[in-house]
């Protein structure tokens, strides 16, 4: 079973939780400032959960053929563990980091930090023998949205929604899990 719009769209937007998340707490710390500083890492962050999943995916692609048949078991158990991972963190926020994260190397780190779990969706894309290309687009570009947006109004969202933005992603992700389950189980 292959994703579709609705449902890359609900993955992309699942993924820019953890982006999300550190966007707003960088902005809340008052250490992202200025527009010039919000594109910048909005634009990074999106461009690294771009690329994961197409890394992911080629390495999933490798090996595809030889578990067809459990293929789903494993897509399912990806999107499980990267969920559960995204509702511990989205409970238990607080972080602190110096610097100005939309530069150097602390800003790399935060991107390959955000990203990992686009690896992982990526890999499960491939055992699904779905396409990677317009998946890893939409991710990009809806986490360099979101993460804009977590900058630009990270102080007052990150107090109120921040640990709960990452649990809703990690539910999503859960959720198309068992679709995908369910779909090649009844179907």
């Amino acid at each position: 079973m292959r994703p579709g719009i609705a449902e890359t769209l609900l993955l992309a937007v699942a993924l820019a939780m953890d982006a999300f998340a550190v966007c707003t707490a960088a902005f809340c710390a008052g250490r992202v400032s200025g527009l010039r500083s919000s594109l910048r890492l909005s634009f990074h962050t999106g461009l690294f959960q771009a690329i994961m999943p197409v890394l992911g995916w080629l390495a999933g692609r490798s090996i595809a053929g030889w578990v067809d048949s459990w293929d789903h078991w494993i897509a399912f158990g990806l999107l499980a563990f990267v969920g559960t991972r995204m509702i511990r963190e989205g409970g238990g926020r607080g972080e602190s980091r110096r610097g100005d994260p939309s530069r150097g190397w602390l800003m790399i780190t935060l991107c390959l930090a955000t990203s990992i779990d686009a690896l992982a969706v990526g890999f499960g894309l491939a055992l699904l023998r779905g396409p990677i290309l317009f998946p890893a687009v939409v991710i990009g570009v809806v986490t360099a949205g979101i993460a804009f947006v977590g900058t630009r109004v990270g102080c007052r969202l990150g107090r109120v929604f921040g640990g709960r933005a990452e649990i809703a992603g990690g539910v999503v992700l859960w959720a198309i899990g068992i679709r995908i389950l369910l779909a090649h189980l009844l179907g």
